[in-house]
């Protein structure tokens, strides 16, 4: 009696504890998640998840398979899925950020030269009304200078400045209107996917990984052959079962089925398992790869906005007439229309860095963790589990079986071959027809 009343209280802790463990952390993710993407309050927000928290903590007390998804949950954060989830999230953060980024700075860089445009077309007009000046007061010194007595020359001068600025002013205003319409374009596709994103990117996340983990359960205890191919320490208690009953046993395996049945060994990884992590670690290394080249285009523009369009405002480019009578200068960038882009290096590095850590833990176990997700399955799903066991005894005692007939048959048949009376029957006969002729 004391021995079972023990056992409970252990069982109870260990649920109390799984379910603290696994209540804490889906607690902690659904208050940030609606915190900072819903917007919620604080108070609102904690409030709203701890009611999820209690609601959560009653069903692990009162259901195994709650118990068994809340494992794999936390589980399942470290497999496949959740790394194309990460992948896709990182991916999402550099184009929502980057990218909008880098067009909100070409669409300024635009803006800017439009301006420019504007400013040069005034100071190319202005000097054409200093010639103006000019000429009109040669014209007034001339029409003195005809006045000779005897003959008097009526001069009359009429100057009328005319620059052809008209198309370069309607183009310049189409250009401006194209360029708005542009941008107010793409700053709604991008703010709309951004919105959606962030608010339904988590909660889209977990329907797939809560679906997810229930078909992987459905098929550990349904379907028998579901990735039955590993020894565990269940199996191994019921084939030394089977040695003392004196019935037929499968361990040591031979080296042949070892490198198809597996062992559970949480220390060394196999090479198995290496394979395994390199597979994990591919599309996180072209991935990488892609979000730096778009960082790096990004400050790349960043640095020729700020720092090269800002040294042209003091280059000027002065032109002097023939004459040395005057002369004006315009620079190649004017100050007023100098671009203001933005860099936003810390925003995208901070939760990538924080992503790629994420991802190099689970490289780390990504080998293993199929592994503790059949193990887990086995303690919570007992029966399936002996069901599962017993199938893989008697299928390496069934391909045993098979290996061993092949083997026999083979050897006969090359031994018969090897025999002089096969090949020479008349001269050559069998042992046994000579000691029936004896």
């Amino acid at each position: 009696m004391n021995t079972f009343f023990f056992s409970l209280l252990a069982t109870l802790f260990l649920v109390w504890k799984l379910g603290s463990c696994i209540c804490g952390l889906k607690y902690s993710f659904m208050a940030l998640y609606l915190f900072y993407t819903s917007d919620y309050d604080l108070k609102v927000a904690g409030g709203i998840a701890g009611c999820f928290g209690i609601f959560f903590i009653v069903a692990l007390f009162h259901s195994k398979r709650v118990r068994c998804f809340g494992t794999l949950f936390l589980i399942s954060i470290f497999m496949k899925k959740s790394r194309n989830l990460l992948l896709t999230a990182g991916t999402s953060l550099v184009i929502l950020r980057n990218i909008r980024n880098t067009l909100e700075n070409l669409t300024g860089l635009g803006k800017s030269l439009i301006c420019n445009f504007k400013a040069k077309k005034e100071a190319i007009t202005s000097p054409f009304s200093i010639y103006v000046k000019m000429l009109k007061w040669i014209g007034s010194i001339l029409k003195g200078m005809t006045d000779l007595g005897v003959v008097n020359l009526d001069t009359k001068l009429k100057i009328t400045p005319k620059v052809e600025s008209g198309i370069l002013r309607e183009r310049l205003a189409q250009a401006e209107q194209k360029l708005n319409e542009t941008v107010r374009h793409i700053q709604a596709i991008m703010s709309t996917v951004s919105a959606v994103s962030s608010k339904l990117f988590p909660a889209i996340s977990f329907l797939i990984l809560l679906s997810f983990i229930m078909l992987q359960v459905r098929k550990y205890r349904k379907n028998i052959k579901y990735k039955n191919k590993l020894i565990t320490g269940r199996f191994v208690d019921f084939d030394t079962k089977k040695k003392a009953e004196g019935e037929p046993h499968v361990l040591p395996l031979t080296p042949e089925e070892e490198k198809v049945y597996t062992r559970v060994q949480l220390v060394r990884p196999s090479p198995k398992e290496g394979k395994a992590m390199f597979k994990f670690c591919f599309p996180i290394a072209s991935h990488f790869l892609a979000w730096t080249i778009i960082i790096t285009v990004d400050a790349l523009l960043y640095l020729f906005v700020d720092i090269r369009i800002a040294s042209l405002v003091g280059i000027p480019l002065n032109e002097d007439s023939h004459s040395q009578d005057f002369s004006y200068s315009i620079t190649l960038f004017e100050k007023q229309c100098l671009p203001k882009p933005k860099l936003l290096l810390f925003h995208s590095i901070a939760p990538l860095v924080a992503i790629l850590m994420i991802l190099l833990v689970m490289a780390v176990v990504a080998g293993k963790l199929s592994h503790i997700r059949l193990v887990v399955c086995e303690k919570f799903f007992t029966d399936a589990a002996e069901d599962r066991v017993e199938y893989l005894h008697a299928h390496i005692l069934r391909k045993r079986g098979k290996k061993k007939k092949k083997r026999e048959k083979t050897s006969r048949v090359n031994k018969l071959f090897l025999q002089l009376h096969f090949w020479f029957p008349l001269l050559f006969k069998p042992k046994d027809d000579q000691l029936c002729t004896v």
